[in-house]
């Protein structure tokens, strides 16, 4: 996932604040990354990062976008704006998170942005399926964050029942054909060795072609897993995450190691 870009830049002066406040859709925004090209397979974005998450996985990468409102809010006026200077320069925008779908004002803000000519991606945890079956006509590509194994999510998110929305949205991408990678950060419950060879070979079943494992990066505070699954700089071993690359490459036409 894309790291944050400095807010500040993208900011207008009062009276833009004052004119974005009043532009639909309203988005709870909380940064944007104006140029990468690790965030859409094969093309160049800008990445929009929405505000609020139900959960609380304790690798999360971006902990300041979790709560429901962040302390240095962007306005979707100004992003538009950004967007349309933007066009013939940029390939797509990618809605990130926190969790996209939370907010119910997404659907319009990706048509928003369709209507520019620009590709759309979203990056999901896949916590709200129903939400996410309404938005797949508009979407061109998805990078659905699988956690671990249906049962293995409580541990990990703290919220009951997640696994089986997670793995719902799952199932809903493969079976309308969505371009999908699918990522699993090794923490937790998984990062057994048994749990994860278990897990891939479960994807692998499910129709998944395209998956890459990734290791925890600290930010913002300690991991909450422990040293035996983490070293002191909050990312896991390389030996460890390498030992995966044999049963992932023969599983998955499109396997990485992050």
């Amino acid at each position: 996932m894309a790291g944050l870009a400095p807010r500040g830049s993208l900011l207008p002066g009062r009276a833009g604040a004052t004119r974005a406040r009043s532009t639909r859709p309203l988005l709870r925004l909380g940064g944007l990354t104006p140029l990468t090209s690790i965030d859409y397979p094969g093309e160049l974005a800008a990445v929009i990062f929405c505000q609020g998450c139900p959960w609380r996985c304790g690798y999360c990468h971006n902990p300041e976008l979790l709560a429901p409102i962040g302390q240095d809010p962007l306005f979707w006026g100004d992003v538009l704006g950004f967007l349309q200077r933007r066009q013939h320069l940029l390939d797509a925008v990618v809605f990130s998170g926190g969790e996209p779908t939370l907010q119910w004002a997404l659907p319009e803000a990706v048509k928003q942005v369709r209507s520019l000519g620009f590709k759309v991606g979203l990056h999901t945890a896949g916590i709200y399926p129903r939400r996410l079956a309404t938005l797949l006509p508009h979407l061109d590509w998805v990078g659905l964050d699988i956690k671990a194994l249906p049962e293995d999510y409580p541990a990990l998110t703290g919220v009951p029942g997640s696994g089986a929305r997670a793995w719902e949205s799952l199932h809903l991408l493969l079976d309308a054909g969505t371009s999908l990678e699918v990522r699993t950060t090794l923490a937790g419950p998984v990062s057994h060795r048994g749990k994860v060879e278990t897990l891939m070979r479960r994807l692998a079943q499910a129709g998944v072609t395209c998956y890459a494992l990734q290791t925890p990066r600290r930010v913002g505070g300690p991991c909450q897993f422990g040293e035996e699954h983490v070293n002191p700089a909050g990312l896991m071993a390389s030996q460890d995450a390498a030992i995966y690359a044999p049963c992932g490459q023969a599983l998955f036409p499109h396997f990485e190691l992050r």
